[in-house]
Protein backbone atom coordinates (compact mmCIF):
# COMPACT_ATOMS: atom_id res chain seq x y z
CA UNK A 1 0.00 0.00 0.00
CA UNK A 2 2.87 2.38 0.73
CA UNK A 3 4.19 2.32 -2.84
CA UNK A 4 0.71 3.08 -4.16
CA UNK A 5 0.35 6.03 -1.78
CA UNK A 6 3.83 7.33 -2.64
CA UNK A 7 3.45 7.09 -6.41
CA UNK A 8 -0.08 8.51 -6.28
CA UNK A 9 1.09 11.46 -4.21
CA UNK A 10 4.04 12.18 -6.48
CA UNK A 11 1.86 11.88 -9.60
CA UNK A 12 -0.81 14.27 -8.31
CA UNK A 13 1.77 16.71 -6.91
CA UNK A 14 3.68 16.80 -10.20
CA UNK A 15 0.59 17.56 -12.25
CA UNK A 16 -0.61 20.08 -9.67
CA UNK A 17 2.71 21.92 -9.69
CA UNK A 18 2.81 21.90 -13.46
CA UNK A 19 -0.66 23.45 -13.57
CA UNK A 20 0.41 26.16 -11.13
CA UNK A 21 3.73 27.12 -12.68
CA UNK A 22 3.45 26.22 -16.36
CA UNK A 23 -0.20 25.76 -17.27
CA UNK A 24 0.31 27.19 -20.74
CA UNK A 25 3.11 24.71 -21.53
CA UNK A 26 1.09 21.87 -20.02
CA UNK A 27 -1.87 22.73 -22.25
CA UNK A 28 0.42 22.93 -25.28
CA UNK A 29 1.72 19.43 -24.57
CA UNK A 30 -1.82 18.15 -25.03
CA UNK A 31 -2.64 20.31 -28.02
CA UNK A 32 -5.18 22.56 -26.33
CA UNK A 33 -5.40 26.23 -25.46
CA UNK A 34 -4.60 27.26 -21.88
CA UNK A 35 -7.60 27.52 -19.56
CA UNK A 36 -9.34 30.88 -19.59
CA UNK A 37 -9.40 32.51 -17.20
CA UNK A 38 -6.14 31.09 -15.76
CA UNK A 39 -7.72 30.71 -12.31
CA UNK A 40 -9.21 27.41 -13.55
CA UNK A 41 -5.72 25.92 -13.94
CA UNK A 42 -4.66 27.45 -10.63
CA UNK A 43 -7.62 25.91 -8.79
CA UNK A 44 -7.04 22.50 -10.38
CA UNK A 45 -3.37 22.73 -9.41
CA UNK A 46 -4.26 23.58 -5.81
CA UNK A 47 -6.80 20.76 -5.73
CA UNK A 48 -4.20 18.25 -6.95
CA UNK A 49 -1.62 19.47 -4.44
CA UNK A 50 -4.19 19.01 -1.66
CA UNK A 51 -5.01 15.51 -2.85
CA UNK A 52 -1.29 14.74 -3.06
CA UNK A 53 -0.71 15.94 0.50
CA UNK A 54 -3.44 13.59 1.69
CA UNK A 55 -1.41 10.56 0.59
CA UNK A 56 0.83 11.21 3.57
CA UNK A 57 -1.65 9.38 5.80
CA UNK A 58 -1.91 6.10 3.86
CA UNK A 59 1.85 6.22 3.35
CA UNK A 60 2.40 6.48 7.12
CA UNK A 61 -0.39 4.08 8.10
CA UNK A 62 -1.38 1.92 5.12
CA UNK A 63 -3.93 -0.11 7.08
CA UNK A 64 -5.49 2.64 9.17
CA UNK A 65 -5.75 5.14 6.34
CA UNK A 66 -7.12 2.82 3.68
CA UNK A 67 -10.19 5.04 3.51
CA UNK A 68 -8.13 7.72 1.72
CA UNK A 69 -7.06 5.28 -0.98
CA UNK A 70 -10.67 4.10 -1.37
CA UNK A 71 -11.85 7.70 -1.70
CA UNK A 72 -9.12 9.19 -3.86
CA UNK A 73 -7.69 6.33 -5.89
CA UNK A 74 -10.66 4.05 -6.33
CA UNK A 75 -13.42 6.68 -6.21
CA UNK A 76 -11.95 9.89 -7.60
CA UNK A 77 -9.54 8.34 -10.09
CA UNK A 78 -12.25 5.98 -11.43
CA UNK A 79 -14.58 8.95 -11.86
CA UNK A 80 -11.78 10.95 -13.48
CA UNK A 81 -10.97 8.16 -15.92
CA UNK A 82 -14.64 7.88 -16.84
CA UNK A 83 -14.98 11.67 -17.21
CA UNK A 84 -11.97 11.84 -19.56
CA UNK A 85 -13.32 8.94 -21.62
CA UNK A 86 -16.82 10.41 -21.87
CA UNK A 87 -15.39 13.83 -22.74
CA UNK A 88 -13.36 12.27 -25.52
CA UNK A 89 -16.36 10.38 -26.90
CA UNK A 90 -19.03 13.05 -26.48
CA UNK A 91 -17.22 16.38 -26.72
CA UNK A 92 -14.41 15.13 -28.94
CA UNK A 93 -11.59 16.31 -26.67
CA UNK A 94 -8.09 15.53 -27.97
CA UNK A 95 -7.00 11.91 -27.98
CA UNK A 96 -4.06 12.98 -25.82
CA UNK A 97 -6.53 13.34 -22.92
CA UNK A 98 -6.94 9.57 -23.01
CA UNK A 99 -3.51 9.42 -21.35
CA UNK A 100 -5.19 10.77 -18.21
CA UNK A 101 -8.04 8.30 -18.58
CA UNK A 102 -5.52 5.47 -18.80
CA UNK A 103 -3.34 6.64 -15.92
CA UNK A 104 -6.26 7.40 -13.60
CA UNK A 105 -7.91 4.12 -14.55
CA UNK A 106 -4.70 2.19 -13.91
CA UNK A 107 -4.27 3.81 -10.49
CA UNK A 108 -7.89 2.95 -9.67
CA UNK A 109 -7.59 -0.72 -10.69
CA UNK A 110 -4.21 -1.33 -9.02
CA UNK A 111 -5.44 0.31 -5.83
CA UNK A 112 -8.71 -1.62 -5.86
CA UNK A 113 -6.88 -4.95 -6.17
CA UNK A 114 -4.46 -4.02 -3.39
CA UNK A 115 -7.23 -2.81 -1.08
CA UNK A 116 -9.27 -5.97 -1.59
CA UNK A 117 -6.23 -8.10 -0.78
CA UNK A 118 -5.51 -6.09 2.36
CA UNK A 119 -9.17 -6.28 3.38
CA UNK A 120 -9.07 -10.06 3.13
CA UNK A 121 -5.82 -10.20 5.14
CA UNK A 122 -7.29 -8.00 7.86
CA UNK A 123 -10.41 -10.21 8.04
CA UNK A 124 -8.29 -13.35 8.44
CA UNK A 125 -6.24 -11.75 11.22
CA UNK A 126 -9.35 -10.57 13.06
CA UNK A 127 -11.14 -13.92 12.77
Amino acid sequence: MRPIAAVSGIYDAAIGLFLLVAADRFAALFGVAPAQPPIFSDLNGLFLLSVAAGYYWPYRDPIGARWYLWLMNVGLKSAGALAFLIDYLVRHSPASFLLFAASDGAFAVVTLVALLRVRDQVRVRNA
